[in-house]
């Protein structure tokens, strides 16, 4: 993520080192003195401000408060000295988006860095409510049908409130952006807004990552470390795919909502905060719940007020404003003419199920604008870009043989004669979830590695379906 990085620090040799490492992807702007660097961010608001604690005159503390009356939302890392850990604390009680020992490691630090700016763009960049063709905007919202209008009103009944809300939707629905929404449009919209996928983070990681850790707690815990949740006080936290948070975790994120406290690993004092949280998934909470997968009482604590997402087959009728919409943005993006799109493609856009919904749509478009030259776009230019190699796509297309297909069918309909409606989608997919996931499993002789990269998926998503369906890998390879 490119932007502008402001490095404060009396010491030329730090900002130098910054300047060198930084320099290839953004614009770096260096201030030897708090003042100095009060004066930047009053003339130049900058992405990110990396900030030493201890400078001659106004120390690192007190330039931060100055800088949040300016720009409230502006994200900062405090560096410190081993002496400074308390102050470092206090800062990212302040708001600070985090602190580094010095000296540092440069790895980590960039890393760092760029979830620092990513939390910027999402607490600064704001979600533009049913946006148009004509401004497109790159974090939008957009429909016109019945169900995304019952989803605007939703926002603005909720956001206001301090209630728990839980969002429910597939893949592709747009639920992170309904959570930024309802962020931006709160009480808290200028206190953090610290996000946390429950499925990307490895679950070794997760529990310190969410609560923090206090020195010695474990093998590298050299000094005390709040954790997301601890520095998003009287902000908000969103978390995402909490329908695969571990189970174990559960129990804490319970009592968060329950005591408003949390402790961190290693420590024995309940840490008080105040955040509002809001939560995403796209499982069946009902059935993790009812398979011991999912803790029933934060069940009934999260679903407080529930938005429903609709999948895009339920709102047909936004597809061609959705369609015109990223044309539009993806053209200037790309710095492409936006060719347009045939009466054929339309139908057949409209025709096409969308099994990963919004996001797939707009992938399918980004892809046909690459490749296209300069003809509107045509039905078979659609079907290469989802991926098929027809040249016509309709509704009840399905890959493989008529024979497959047909089998695959008659299974089908015979489970839904057999259910009584209540779980039969669900326990559908995770038969075909299972199949596959085993399948490919035996196909690269256990080695989940490459596995997940078959699948299109990160490994610690493969990890926790392979967990969540409780597939047995009888082989063992090098990983």
């Amino acid at each position: 993520m490119v932007g502008t990085i402001l490095v404060v620090d009396d010491d030329p040799q730090i900002r130098h080192s910054f300047e060198r490492v930084l320099a290839r992807d953004h614009t770096v702007l260096a201030a030897s003195s708090g003042e100095n660097g009060l004066d930047i961010v009053r003339g130049t608001r900058p992405d990110l401000v990396i900030m030493d604690v201890r400078m001659p005159g106004m120390d690192g503390i007190e330039t931060y408060r100055q800088m949040r009356q300016v720009h409230p939302k502006l994200p900062v890392i405090i560096m410190t000295a081993y002496g400074d850990m308390e102050t470092a604390i206090e800062a990212t009680k302040l708001g600070a988006f985090d602190f580094v020992l010095k000296p540092f490691d440069i790895p980590a630090v960039l890393d760092l860095i760029e979830q620092a700016m990513a939390a910027g763009r999402f607490t600064q960049n704001r979600v533009a409510m049913g946006g148009t063709p004509d401004k497109p905007h790159a974090d939008a919202l957009i429909g016109r049908s019945p169900a995304m209008q019952e989803v605007y009103k939703a926002i603005g009944r909720v956001a206001q409130t301090e209630a728990t809300v839980l969002i429910r939707g597939e893949s592709g629905t747009g639920k992170e952006l309904v959570a930024r929404a309802i962020y931006q449009h709160s009480a808290r919209s200028d206190r953090p807004f610290m996000v946390i996928n429950c499925v990307a983070i490895p679950e070794t990681l997760l529990e310190s990552e969410l609560f923090g850790y206090e020195k010695g707690a474990f093998t590298g815990a050299v000094s005390r470390r709040a954790g997301k949740i601890e520095r998003a006080n009287r902000g908000s936290v969103f978390l995402d795919e909490i329908g695969d948070m571990p189970f174990e975790i559960q129990a804490k994120i319970l009592r968060l909502l329950q005591e408003k406290s949390i402790e961190r690993l290693g420590g024995r004092e309940p840490v008080p905060v105040d955040v509002r949280i809001i939560a995403a998934t796209n499982r069946n909470l009902e059935n993790a719940v009812a398979q011991g997968q999912f803790r029933e009482d934060l069940y009934y604590r999260l679903n407080v007020v529930t938005l429903r997402l609709p999948p895009l087959r339920e709102r047909v009728e936004d597809i061609p404003l959705l369609t015109d919409y990223f044309l539009a943005r993806f053209s200037t993006e790309l710095g492409v003419p936006n060719p347009g799109l045939s009466k054929e493609a339309r139908e057949a856009l409209k025709a096409h199920v969308w099994p990963g919904n919004v996001r797939e749509l707009a992938n399918c478009l980004q892809k046909a604008l690459i490749f296209n030259r300069g003809f509107p776009l045509d039905p078979a230019g659609i079907a290469q870009a989802i991926g098929k190699e027809k040249t016509a796509l309709s509704a009840d297309a399905l890959p493989g043989d008529a024979e497959t297909d047909g089998l695959i069918r008659q299974w089908i309909r015979k489970k839904l004669t057999e259910g009584s409606g209540g779980a039969v989608y669900e326990d559908l997919i995770n038969h075909f979830g299972s199949l596959l996931l085993q399948e490919t499993l035996n196909l690269t002789g256990g080695n989940r590695t490459r596995a997940a990269k078959l699948l299109g998926l990160s490994r610690p998503t493969l990890l926790s379906k392979i967990d969540k369906y409780g597939l047995k890998i009888t082989t063992s390879v090098s990983d």
